[in-house]
């Protein structure tokens, strides 16, 4: 019975992993089209690179879960 909860744990994960990984795209190119453009705003394109950090973190701490640690 705890394997199907950790099962479905890691499904949870695994979907939001890859919903960050999307979210972390699209974050990319919209600061890769604020800084193409000719009218970019430092204080915008600030914002979306913090977002975007803050995100890679998450997803950082969501692949440590999901990968064991192997001690060779």
């Amino acid at each position: 019975m705890n394997t199907d909860r950790e099962m479905k744990n890691e499904e949870v994960l695994r979907v939001k992993l890859e919903v960050m990984r999307r979210q972390h795209r699209d974050l990319d190119e919209a600061i890769q089209a604020l800084q193409e453009s000719a009218r970019s705003d430092p204080l915008s394109l600030r914002r979306l690179k913090k977002q975007k950090l803050g995100l890679k973190d998450q997803i950082a701490r969501i692949e440590d879960i999901l990968t064991p640690d192997i001690i060779a």
